[in-house]
């Protein structure tokens, strides 16, 4: 792999849907710079410091959120003079996002008061009252033809359908639930899943004409459901819960067929190859070296030694690292908070927040755990490939580590002083975005060969 320079940034980064451009925010500057080159190629001036940015999908316009203003303004990279500012006034703006179409931007006020469409190609505007969420709550169809909008009046949660191309609302219906969590469309648009706050174990599938299809509750009397997503083949629903399971629905008859326990312990039988991360010293022959006494002192004040990290594959069984969760506090650290399907739809890895530093990887094809990644630090963000069967993981640290079906191996990050705490992957898979606290780099990454063997070393 190689690794680009350090760049300054003060916010979010992210790569264009095109894969051709970088947008950084850099405190009140928003910083386009080309993917390959690494040159700028724009520069927007923003009135205040950049909290948030969002390219639109056909990468030609992109906005930025000012909340402490609070504000949207949005540029062209086509049209550098073009400028749009959008103002709720008193309202306030919590959240922004982009439309399908890439010509309207979607804004919600404080205090979810009221959900704003703003036209990019007339100045008109649609309201929608009393939305449920500010980041939450909204989700377009695959086609881009239509939106599903949460609302909440009398003490009920709604759904709003609205066309993307006249924007009116096309139906409207309740749903069966306490306290609506967030929804999402199925990726062939047949369905829309919904699920309720933790306190209610509750997943529902409704199609878009308000017809419940199922409903699913795993268990009562407990906390329910952390995270849901759906497969990119549109068969599976994955749900991850707080009692740290993972089940999978099917798309047919919405029964589960496959629930993934996460144990502290990992006994025999057991398929699954687990790989830990350890340190081992760098062994280096000073024998020959002569060097003054200046440079021993000035050696006794470095941190001690120099290590390099591989994974070591262990035997069964293993006992994972385990935090149990104090019983006096709100939003206990346990359950399956991070859930990511492959790009194939063949795994699918998980976090059990009460074991933060191990990753499972589920082979869904077999149904069976194919692999455990237990890390020396919690793990900060997990991304696969989108274009072939390769996992990313961070941990804070300066190195890289990736999951593949052949293996698992890491990969040292040359920069000085940089710890990744947040990665991206380019649209095509051939580059990462890696975030430190105030820079960020790129690493060019070699596409997978269809038979490949790592090594667990650097």
């Amino acid at each position: 792999m190689e690794f680009t320079e350090a760049y300054k940034q003060t916010g979010p980064c992210c790569f264009s849907p095109n894969a051709r451009y970088i947008a950084v925010a850099v405190d009140y500057r928003l910083v386009i710079r080309d993917t390959l080159s690494f040159r700028v190629v724009q520069l927007f001036s923003c009135l205040d410091k950049i909290s948030y940015i969002e390219w639109a999908l056909d990468s030609e316009y992109i906005l930025c959120g000012l909340y402490k203003r609070p504000m949207i303004q949005a540029w062209s990279l086509t049209q550098p003079e073009w400028t749009c500012k959008i103002d709720e006034g008193p309202a306030g703006i919590a959240y922004a996002r982009w439309s399908p179409d890439s010509r309207h931007i979607l804004t919600t006020s404080e205090f979810q008061l009221r959900l704003t469409v703003w036209s990019l190609v007339n100045t008109a505007c649609v309201h929608v009252q009393w939305p449920k969420h500010a980041s939450k709550g909204v989700s377009f169809t695959k086609d881009g033809k239509f939106a599903a909008i949460c609302t909440r009046r009398d003490c009920k949660d709604y759904i709003n359908l609205l066309s993307c191309h006249s924007w009116e609302i096309m139906g409207v219906f309740a749903v069966d639930t306490l306290d609506l969590a967030d929804l999402e469309w199925s990726p062939d648009d047949s369905a829309i899943v919904i699920w309720d706050s933790p306190l209610e174990y509750k997943v529902l599938i409704y199609s878009p004409d308000g017809r419940c299809l199922f409903k699913y509750q795993a268990y009562e009397s407990g906390l329910g459901v952390k995270s849901v997503s759906w497969s990119p083949c549109g068969q599976f629903l994955a749900v991850g819960s707080y009692d740290q399971m993972l089940r999978v629905l099917n798309h047919l008859t919405w029964k589960t067929f496959a629930e993934f326990m996460h144990l502290s312990t990992v006994r025999a039988p057991c398929c699954a190859a687990v790989f830990k991360e350890v340190d081992e010293p760098l062994q280096l022959d000073m024998s020959e070296l002569c060097l003054d006494d200046d440079f021993m002192r000035g050696s006794a004040d470095a941190p001690e030694g120099h290590f390099k990290v591989r994974y070591e594959v262990m035997e069964v069984p293993i006992t994972l690292p385990f935090q149990k969760p104090p019983a006096d506090k709100p939003n206990p650290k346990q359950g399956i908070g991070l859930l990511s399907w492959s790009n194939d739809s063949q795994f699918i890895c998980t976090r059990n927040d009460s074991m933060p530093t191990a990753l499972w990887i589920w082979d869904i094809r077999h149904l069976e755990l194919a692999a455990i990644l237990v890390q020396k630090d919690p793990i900060r963000a997990a991304v696969w490939d989108p274009i072939c069967t390769r996992l990313v993981l961070c941990t804070g640290s300066s190195h890289l580590y990736m999951w593949t079906a052949s293996g698992a191996y890491c990969v040292s990050n040359p920069l000085p002083q940089f710890s990744i705490t947040d990665l991206k992957w380019n649209r095509d898979g051939s580059c990462l975005l890696l975030k430190d606290k105030e820079s960020f780099c790129c690493a060019a990454v070699p596409l997978l060969p269809e038979s490949s063997d790592y090594s667990s070393d650097d």
